[in-house]
């Protein structure tokens, strides 16, 4: 048994060979991973533009002008203004080079025969977007390894690029164990429960940004868990199994993972829920086996699977970075010898830990928004205590 350092560590350090480049339309990349530095293609903004609905003035020293034209947002304005002249423009509109200020609308009045009056002198290149102030053409805009969000795609429309390198995403197999489970379509017979792991482990996995799932039911028997982890790892960059890992007379998963070829990395961790935890390799390809009480399946999930997904991904990103210390709301005392995470509510620099925490119970984190890392020890934590928490 290792300690959740030792194992964090081991997982990180794993030497990946990161899946193929392919060109992807940028209505389809959320979520994937920039395999190359992206550079500006063009300026942004491209030309010089207004941040204002106002008028552009040439002369800064006097108060009084008259309104030559319009210039409103798409078109272009190639005239010279003139130092007594101003020329009524919109936000995001062309500026032509001979404005030096835009003044905004609500400092103005209108008179008659297109005359206004300034009643408050603008400053020199006020309300004025200088060409390149947000990307200069040939700079780099986002980096090899950057997780696409919304917001860098919209940032690659406006710059006018329609298909971008990205990483493959990573082939992820869902292996279930359990005679007992069942799907949620059928009626429950004595000693039988609906599967929740199935659908748990999709459902992060989607918020991964994975959707290309395999699926694969196994019995408790030996050549049926054999089989199923066969064939996951044929076609599988990563397997995730839920259940049979521990040493249980029908626990079948160690010894099927073992004769399949694949290298025990760690097996059993320090630490409460997730305890019977397997990390291991065979080639280029991986295997984390959790715990099957959905409460431990979902826990060393945000710690552990999370954080080497990114990773197979071609990202740095990882939920451990969200680690930080906060104020304990209520006291708490515990005596463990292993660390603890417990389900927790963040908010306003306090977290408080919630109910529901046995492992087999997953009903505590349909509240939670963090786990709360206790290390092992006798411990007797007053409220405003500092703890570690990890956002999740």
């Amino acid at each position: 048994m290792i300690s959740v350092e030792k194992a964090l560590k081991c997982v990180y350090s794993q030497k990946i060979r990161l899946k193929n480049s392919v060109f992807i339309s940028i209505n389809n990349a959320l979520g994937y991973v920039l395999s190359h530095d992206l550079i500006a293609p063009i300026s942004l903004p491209s030309f010089r533009q207004s941040s204002m609905d106002g008028y552009g003035l040439s002369d800064i020293q006097s108060s009084k002008y008259k309104v030559v034209g319009e210039i409103k947002a798409g078109d272009y304005f190639e005239k010279k203004i003139n130092e007594d002249e101003a020329i009524r423009i919109f936000t995001g509109a062309h500026v032509p080079d001979s404005v030096k200020s835009v003044v905004i609308q609500e400092k103005v009045v209108f008179k008659n025969n297109n005359n206004i009056e300034l009643n408050e002198m603008p400053k020199l290149y006020s309300n004025i977007r200088e060409k390149g102030d947000q990307i200069k053409k040939g700079e780099i805009v986002l980096k090899k390894g950057f997780l696409l969000n919304e917001a860098s795609l919209a940032l690659m429309s406006s710059l006018g690029i329609e298909k971008i390198k990205v990483y493959e995403k990573p082939k992820i197999s869902i292996i279930i164990t359990g005679n007992e489970l069942i799907s949620s379509d059928k009626k429950l017979k004595p000693g039988q429960v609906y599967d929740s792991n199935s659908i748990l482990l999709e459902n992060v996995l989607k918020m991964n940004g994975i959707t290309n799932l395999n699926f694969y039911k196994a019995r408790d028997n030996k050549k049926n868990t054999f089989d199923s982890i066969k064939k996951a790892f044929l076609i599988s960059d990563l397997i995730i199994i839920s259940g049979g890992i521990s040493v249980g007379k029908y626990d079948f998963v160690k010894e099927c993972l073992n004769k399949v070829g694949i290298k025990q990395l760690f097996y059993k961790v320090n630490q409460k829920p997730g305890k019977p935890l397997f990390f291991g390799r065979k080639n280029n390809k991986f295997v984390f086996a959790l715990p099957g009480n959905p409460g431990s399946t979902l826990t060393c999930y945000h710690i552990y699977v999370k954080n080497f997904i990114y990773k197979l991904m071609g990202t740095k990103k990882n939920n451990l970075s969200h680690k930080f210390s906060v104020h304990l709301k209520h006291p708490l005392k515990y005596d463990e010898k292993r660390d603890i995470f417990l389900k927790g509510y963040y908010e306003d620099n306090k977290v408080i830990s919630l109910n529901h925490q046995k492992s087999f119970k997953i009903i505590g984190f349909t509240n939670a928004n963090c786990l709360i890392h206790l290390k092992k020890g006798k411990k007797n934590l007053k409220a405003n205590s500092k703890v570690d928490i990890i956002l999740i």
